[in-house]
């Protein structure tokens, strides 16, 4: 394979026939070959493009397909009705069928914020905040990426057009940026969190120019909006390949720019306890998603504070006296503030969060109407799946997570036994003892139903 064109050359791509490769149109999203057939038809150009072309030639199911096009945003919501714009930074069509949604982008140019016509915006750092100019498909190949993800699947004849050697890094397995490295992170620097998420996710590896650079470029995380950093979190822990992931970031010195204060309890005194409990919790993860079941950020962002968390509240309960549940409570608010500034919690994760630590405690008391109450808390199962994992690395007895786990399966008579509770009728399996009422107590019917008092009448004002 010849040597890839270097920027601005205007050396043609290297073009693949359908017969030399093995993307197929019956792998591709019916809705995707509609979008590219209608551009095609309309007198565009037409390609798909990025990690979906990467994935069929891997023979991988992609999860999105995106269009590339020299048609811009403007002529794309005219040809699609069912198209809206989005986006500041890098201006876009979403093509919408129902809920599957097909990303279109314009060909774009290199930004040059000295060209005064260029819609173009560069922070102090070097990173893109605006970058609105359009191009030809020979200048948009350089605004990509890595090599992998620069590859266009042309609809009008099936062939594949590469122009930086990318079909001969996904054979060899490389991740390797197009143009300088170091411009290229600087520009933005969430690139080094997609080297990791794409080398864990393919078993690829980082090319060393990449990989050198990272650690001494690591510190530019901290100028991304923290709400960008959560997405790109969610995308690196919750597809599959997170205990990987979580190796590689902390390979590269990713790591500690993301949780700062787990980094540091990584090099601690609970530091191999710690280890193998992330590991557990990540392996789990990773199991369910190849399961097809539900995960939730809540869960690996409570794994990850966890050292952090208990020790701030050993801290306050040596400092003042309050039980263990409000200061773990307390502590994990101030852990998640802080951690706030860098990774931009949603509050519909942060609060049960927050909640399933500050329950840990409750599992030591098996006891008592109150002990037989917890099951029926609305954070029981999370806070019970935390506690089963801390179990396994011994921070709880064996006995009490058995306790915990056969109370579950048992009836009301035999729960109310089990923790010693007297004068109720438990309610059936899995009912706890929420609508339990102690025998003798009320007024009313034998069915126990409490009599409704009655209204006063309102005294009429003499006014």
């Amino acid at each position: 394979m010849s040597k890839p064109a270097p920027a601005g050359s205007g050396q043609p791509p290297i073009i693949i026939p359908r017969p030399d490769h093995s993307v197929s149109r019956a792998n591709i999203s019916k809705n995707a070959l509609k979008v590219l057939y209608r551009l095609k038809d309309a007198g565009f150009q037409a390609f798909l493009v990025g990690g979906a072309v990467r994935d069929l030639l891997l023979g991988l199911r992609p999860k999105d397909f995106d269009v590339a096009t020299d048609a811009d945003p403007d002529q794309v919501r005219d040809l699609f009705r069912n198209s809206r714009l989005i986006g500041r930074r890098f201006r876009l069509a979403h093509v919408r069928f129902g809920r599957d949604i097909i990303e279109v982008a314009t060909f774009r140019a290199s930004a040059d914020e000295a060209d005064e016509r260029a819609d173009v915006e560069l922070d102090q750092h070097g990173r893109i905040l605006r970058d609105n100019v359009y191009g030809a498909i020979d200048e948009d190949v350089w605004r990509r990426d890595f090599t992998a993800n620069a590859l266009y699947y042309n609809i009008a004849d099936f062939s594949i057009w590469d122009y930086v050697g990318g079909a001969r890094d996904i054979e060899e397995r490389v991740l390797r940026l197009i143009g300088d490295p170091e411009q290229r992170l600087r520009e933005d620097p969430v690139r080094m969190l997609r080297a990791v998420r794409f080398a864990a996710k393919l078993d690829f590896t980082i090319h060393d120019e990449v990989a050198e650079l990272m650690p001494g470029l690591s510190a530019l995380l901290g100028h991304v909006p923290a709400a960008r950093l959560f997405d790109e979190f969610v995308k690196m822990f919750q597809a599959g390949h997170a205990r990987r992931t979580f190796e590689l970031l902390l390979e590269h010195g990713l790591f500690g720019r993301l949780f700062p204060e787990t980094r540091r309890e990584l090099d601690g005194p609970v530091a191999a306890r710690f280890r193998e409990f992330i590991a557990l919790a990540l392996a789990n993860t990773d199991q369910r998603v190849a399961e097809g079941k539900a995960v939730t950020p809540m869960f690996l962002l409570g794994v990850f504070l966890w050292a952090p968390v208990r020790a701030r509240a050993a801290e306050m309960l040596a400092e003042r006296k309050m039980g263990e549940p409000q200061a773990l409570g307390i502590a994990a608010g101030e852990v998640v503030a802080r951690q706030q500034s860098l990774i931009s919690i949603p509050k519909r994760f942060a609060i049960p969060m927050r909640e399933m630590l500050a329950l840990q405690p409750r599992f030591e008391r098996r006891r008592g109407k109150r002990a037989m109450s917890f099951l029926e808390h609305r954070r029981f199962r999370a806070a019970y799946d935390f506690m089963l994992l801390r179990s396994r690395i011994g921070e709880v007895d064996p006995e009490v997570a058995a306790f915990w786990t056969e109370v579950q399966e048992m009836s009301g008579e035999e729960r109310a036994g089990a923790f010693e509770v007297r004068g109720s009728s438990a309610g059936g399996k899995g009912s706890g003892q929420g609508g339990d009422q102690e025998s003798g107590k009320g007024e009313g019917s034998k069915s126990g139903r409490r009599r409704r008092p009655r209204r006063r009448k309102r005294r009429e004002s003499g006014d």
